[in-house]
């Protein structure tokens, strides 16, 4: 039997705090135990291992080289259990929550939404609104994560559902807001004009384009959502960004391969918006 399968969760919490505090009496009140048995069970870890892991003085407590090492995975293990445990209760409970960053897909996710409710009952599914979706995922927050394929897919699985088409959100009052389309070179000469989203919030982004204090670029979905005050008009120039749905590479969910294929159905008629403004028109093939 390899020594790891006789360590136990609670000796793992224990190490964990002693390494973090560097101080057996504060790791014991931290843990709400008394100094002695925490002592005990450090030593009894170490006997289990067959290694040392804290160089003790009557005034230092210091991690070894090998201390240091298994810090690392005891953290690693301990979040693998959480996430366990956290998917094992959602599934159980058959919520399927996924992760998305605010305002992307949200016609998709509509649709996909409403359709797989319409399947398993209200309230069966929940959206997680983060920038950091394939973290989400990583740590047992979310099932599966909406995201761009640009994005760090590592220790994922994930698939191709759909694209978004640059558009640049501008007021509805601005030089540019009537054409058909508009080339970055104009959006960059615009003081408003900024590369990156500066915010998390949907509304709050609308707002500031409303008020004329931003011009940025964005996928075409959003503009599902936007009112008279801002139009969206499609960038010359640009490439469409892949929407990846995309969940851990270890899971056997079976609700995934669903979402898989109803985001699929969704999308399959769907191409480049042509039109400018909130209503934007699929174009024919």
């Amino acid at each position: 039997m390899d020594r790891m399968d006789r360590v136990e969760v609670r000796q793992l919490e224990y190490f964990i705090a002693v390494a973090e505090e560097l101080h057996f009496s504060r790791a014991a009140e931290r843990l709400g135990i008394a100094p002695p048995p925490l002592s005990r069970a450090i030593a009894q870890l170490e006997r289990r291992l067959g290694v040392k892991l804290f160089e003790r003085t009557s005034r230092h407590v210091d991690l070894t080289p090998a201390g240091k090492v298994f810090l690392i995975e005891a953290r690693k293990a301990l979040q693998a259990i959480d996430r366990a445990v956290q998917r094992t209760l959602h599934a159980a409970g058959g919520t399927l929550r996924i992760a998305v960053a605010p305002g992307m897909g949200s016609g998709l996710l509509r649709d996909i939404h409403r359709r797989y409710q319409a399947h398993h009952g209200y309230d069966t599914m929940q959206l997680i609104f983060t920038n950091d979706q394939a973290t989400a995922v990583r740590t047992g927050q979310a099932d599966v994560a909406l995201l761009c394929a640009t994005e760090d897919l590592r220790d994922l699985e994930s698939s191709d559902i759909a694209q978004e088409y640059p558009v640049a959100l501008l007021p509805a009052h601005h030089p540019l807001a009537a054409r058909s389309d508009v080339s970055l070179a104009r959006l960059r000469s615009d003081p408003a004009y900024l590369p990156e989203c500066p915010v998390a919030g949907l509304d709050e982004l609308i707002d500031r384009v409303a008020l004329g204090r931003l011009v940025v670029v964005v996928g075409h979905s959003v503009t599902d959502r936007l009112g008279a005050a801002v139009v969206g008009v499609p960038v010359t120039g640009l490439p469409p960004t892949d929407l990846l749905l995309a969940w851990p590479a270890e899971s056997r969910d079976r609700r995934i391969a669903e979402i898989l294929d109803l985001a699929r159905t969704v999308t399959s008629s769907v191409s480049r918006p042509t039109t400018v403004g909130a209503a934007f028109t699929p174009a024919a093939g």
